[in-house]
């Protein structure tokens, strides 16, 4: 009996080890093209290329970066969400979103849409022009804000919302590692008060998506934290006639 019983715990050993969280597949994501929702009060957005596809590309390097996500090719994400009733409001409309998953393979899609932009430059003299933009010598700060919703491509529903917000002075910002490049126009801003302002958004997109879909864990602390003072301050600023 001893032979079978040493080959039964083996076996049960082994399964164990498959059903802990350090084996379970890593989620799979397409990041949809960004949306505009402040239009020309973003003067940064138009240009030759095609700004929302490019924050696309630069949030999917950056989850592929972390190594906690697999991501989906833009060209195979790009042609199905072409054909499929993609709405402003993060919805797949029923029965498309088992089609882009099976189509794309993506399990999740990950939206976002920018909804609020501000930029306050103090001038010292000096600097050149570039689409309403001053690049060198001045001082500014740049503020934005993007609503971010992921949708499971099984079910057509809204998996996770958030509001993240990204700022940015002169003297820089706050924020982790920045993995990837900078892509079209976008990169003419990468050492501006804007680019920097884009960077730390699309940072916070990316670590709340690991912490929210990856980690689970105690960091979700921070984050709601964040949601609450970004409420707070919504309220406060709110004047009534």
């Amino acid at each position: 009996m001893k032979p079978f019983l040493a080959a039964g715990l083996g076996v049960a050993a082994c399964l164990l080890v498959v059903a802990t969280p350090a084996s379970a597949e890593k989620p799979v994501l397409g990041v949809a093209e960004f949306t505009n929702s402040v239009g020309g009060a973003a003067q940064w957005w138009y240009g030759t290329s095609n700004v929302g596809w490019d924050l696309a590309d630069m949030v999917a390097n950056e989850l592929a970066a972390t190594g906690s996500f697999r991501v989906v090719e833009r060209a195979k994400l790009e042609y199905v969400l072409a054909e499929q009733d993609l709405n402003d409001f993060g919805r797949v409309a029923e029965g498309t979103g088992a089609e882009i998953g099976e189509l794309t393979g993506a399990e999740y899609l990950v939206l976002g849409s920018l909804s609020a932009y501000e930029e306050n430059v103090k001038g010292t003299g000096g600097g050149i022009g570039y689409k309403g933009i001053r690049v060198g010598g001045k001082r500014g700060k740049a503020y934005m804000a993007v609503d971010l919703r992921v949708v499971n491509t099984t079910t057509g529903e809204l998996e996770f919302v958030r509001t993240v917000e990204g700022r940015s002075t002169a003297k820089g910002v706050n924020v982790g590692v920045w993995r990837s490049g900078w892509h079209g126009d976008l990169a003419a801003y990468e050492k501006t008060p804007t680019g920097k302002a884009i960077r730390a958004c699309l940072i916070e997109i990316v670590d709340y998506l690991d912490c929210a879909m990856v980690q689970q864990d105690g960091c979700m602390a921070e984050y709601d934290a964040k949601e609450k003072a970004r409420r707070e301050k919504t309220k406060d600023s709110i004047k009534l006639d």
